[in-house]
């Protein structure tokens, strides 16, 4: 069997409903040579039977389950290491992809030569509103990554031709930000469309109170996934809650100053 252009990686956990809007996102793609990995993190509804359907359906579909519950990291540094394509997509159990979404995106990394590249998304509530567009800037590299992860997991897309294959950091938490910035130890930068192409679900428990537990996860990259030093560890992890406070608060502001970017429609 020949190799698809892409690898698409999917961590799945109690993800039952979600799952076929998700895939059926995939499927409606206008670029169509790919496979899709799906990896069943030993969910306890009926998410890994319902894989196992849409793959019957779709040849393209391949589901993979894990022995036991290792977190969203291990399942997709699993369908990585089972991944054939000559570039990695991912796109999250829960998330969507607008129809032009790989054509746009791997078009312009074949054309330019881009190693790593993601786009502006859309994010959403659980009734379906939407909620803001989050806009990303051109280029990245890694010490302006550090400041903040402008890279949406479901919107990223690695060549792993270029680069090779990139696993995640086994961190329960992060592992994407992770992930972006060790790609980025090797490269000079990562590109960005700034037109949103995916459409992110938040979940109601993910606002407020995790806000607080992101920026602890923050700290704990810095320290012990890119061995910052305290000094450089306050210095970007400050950048990071700044960010975020006029991103969120005052985003004509952040606009001005540069932290903030408004997405193309």
């Amino acid at each position: 069997m020949a190799c698809p252009q892409v690898s698409i990686i999917t961590p799945c956990f109690n993800a039952e409903k979600s799952l076929p809007k998700t895939v059926a996102s995939v499927q409606k793609q206008t670029f169509v040579d790919w496979e899709l990995i799906l990896v069943d993190d030993q969910s306890s509804d009926r998410t890994y039977q319902t894989a196992l359907q849409l793959s019957r359906e779709d040849d393209r579909i391949k589901v993979i389950q894990l022995s036991e519950n290792g977190g969203a990291a291990k399942a997709r540094n699993y369908a990585i290491e089972h991944a054939r394509g000559t570039f990695i997509a991912f796109i999250d159990a829960d998330d969507c992809w607008l129809p032009e979404k790989l054509m746009r995106q791997l078009g312009a990394m074949k054309e330019k030569g881009w190693p790593l590249s993601y786009t502006a998304y859309t994010r959403l509530n659980n009734q379906g509103e939407t909620i803001n567009t989050v806009g990303v800037p051109e280029k990245l590299s890694y010490r302006q990554l550090l400041k903040t992860n402008y890279i949406g997991c479901s919107t990223a897309i690695y060549d792993a031709q270029q680069l090779g294959k990139v696993y995640m950091p086994e961190l329960r938490k992060r592992q994407d930000y992770g992930l972006w910035l060790k790609i980025l130890r090797s490269t000079s930068f990562a590109y960005g469309i700034n037109e949103s192409l995916t459409h992110y679900l938040v979940q109601e428990d993910s606002l407020s109170s995790q806000k607080r537990k992101a920026a602890a996860y923050n700290w704990q990259l810095y320290r012990n996934q890119e061995n910052l030093s305290l000094l450089k560890s306050i210095y970007y992890f400050s950048h990071y809650v700044i960010r975020g406070i006029l991103r969120n608060k005052f985003p004509k502001l952040a606009a001005a100053l540069g932290v903030h970017y408004p997405h193309s429609s």
